[in-house]
């Protein structure tokens, strides 16, 4: 073993890096006393002292912060550095509320880089690497996130932005690329629509990294068939850094995260307990090392574990599993919680069938009714799929559901995030 392998295995020996999160959370407080009206308002409130978090055991005793307490903030509110340190803006879409403005300072956008070029050195890519990047750019952070990762390992960037199939498939082929990037969704769309027009064997892509969105294996399986390259799972969030503040290794088994730059905990959505690894629940990041928006225990919505042992793979990073859901997208169903994760775990199961599927929710005469459109598979269709879907859910989730086995991409198509829960209870 290498000098330099001892010496990164080191900083992350559990003693040497709870010492070290102890020592960022500790300067994190005084810049949130310092810069922070919105700490310090809340911090108050709550009774709590800035000198009174020690250690990163402290934690803790500090208010979870969530989204919501965000957007009722005017822009820049939460800003914890003097605006002339501020170099950069993002901010949240805002399709499910006000957009949260994000502010970032030089050190922000240093620190997002390396952990995106850390993510792609994990993966595989390197600097003969042509990165096709599909994802959008402006205030949303994933295209310029990995156009920033590119540059820093020094991978030829492809700035394609979203949208204009014919123009995406062009370029693949002229320039040879040999990374994709952007969401599962849209990877699936180009990938469908290349071996539509027979142009599957003409592409160089040998790896994809895709994010913004939950996805199953049986859509990754059916990516990779078709493009002939391995796919990986990145992760992060606006309020965060954006993408990269972790990603999934060559195993597929979660997602190894950076934890000199986030601390992460899971606790009970509904209790706000923390609970141990390897049980499931909310995640919660506090940002060790930002500046600009820095944020305590924000609670991500996203439902995940910790894992209680290091990954096979050898990397020194913690690993988390990959997301399942998010908290405030699970729907009860007769009194059983149901979240997209355990749908796409039964489908992958499941012969004969294939990734996408629709999952609609009424309620007829007082009674919950689910009906489940999925999509064949259409290289090992089955006669036998909806029944064996159906047995499936109820001996899987517990919920007896309507099953429709649909034909081969009748299903919609994204180039952003799919949509596939819909829930009609509530609806007038």
């Amino acid at each position: 073993m290498s000098k330099a392998v001892e010496l990164i295995e080191e900083k992350y020996q559990p003693a040497f890096l709870r010492e070290r999160q102890s020592v960022l959370l500790r300067r994190l407080m005084d810049r949130l006393q310092e810069h922070s009206c919105f700490y310090r308002k809340k911090l108050q409130q709550a009774g709590i002292n800035f000198t009174d978090i020690n250690s990163i055991e402290d934690i803790k005793y500090l208010p979870f912060t969530d989204k919501e307490e965000l957007r009722q903030e005017e822009a820049l509110a939460l800003m914890a550095a003097p605006e002339s340190e501020i170099v950069r803006i993002h901010s949240t879409s805002g399709t499910t509320g006000k957009p949260v403005v994000v502010p970032y300072t030089r050190k922000d956008v240093d620190d997002w880089a390396e952990m995106m070029e850390r993510c792609m050195r994990i993966v595989g890519i390197n600097n003969r690497d042509r990165v096709h990047i599909t994802p959008g750019y402006g205030l949303w952070t994933a295209g310029i996130g990995f156009q920033t990762g590119c540059e820093r390992l020094g991978a030829m960037a492809i700035p394609m932005g979203p949208g204009n199939t014919d123009k995406q498939l062009s370029m693949l082929l002229d320039l040879q690329a040999t990374v994709l990037i952007g969401t599962a969704s849209y990877g699936l769309l180009l990938a469908e629509e290349a071996k539509k027009r027979g142009l599957e064997n003409q592409l160089k892509l040998r790896k994809a990294i895709f994010g913004s969105e939950r996805w199953g294996e049986k859509m990754r399986t059916r990516m990779e068939e078709i493009l002939g390259l391995e796919s990986y799972d990145i992760y992060g969030l606006t309020e965060i850094y954006g993408p990269g503040i972790g990603i999934d290794c060559d195993l597929h088994c979660g997602i190894h995260y950076y934890p000199e730059y986030i601390y992460c905990e899971i606790i009970d959505p509904q209790t706000g307990k923390v609970l141990p690894p390897g049980e499931l629940g909310e995640l919660v990041i506090t940002t060790l090392a930002k500046e600009g928006m820095p944020l305590l225990r924000y609670r991500t919505r996203d439902l995940t574990y910790l894992s209680p042992e290091p990954c096979p793979c050898g990397l020194p990073y913690p690993l988390m599993g990959r997301i399942l859901g998010r908290s405030d997208d699970t729907v009860k169903i007769k009194g059983v919680n149901v979240y997209p994760g355990q749908v796409e775990d039964v489908i992958r199961m499941t012969p004969g069938l294939s990734s996408e599927y629709q999952m609609i929710i009424e309620r007829e005469d007082g009674k919950d009714s689910v009906l489940i459109r999925v999509e064949e598979d259409p290289e090992r269709p089955s006669p036998k799929a909806a029944r064996e879907f159906r047995h499936n859910i109820k001996a899987i989730i517990n919920i007896i559901a309507d099953v429709e086995v649909s034909p081969y991409q009748t299903l919609p198509r994204s180039e952003k995030k799919s949509k596939r829960v819909f829930d009609r209870r509530n609806l007038d």
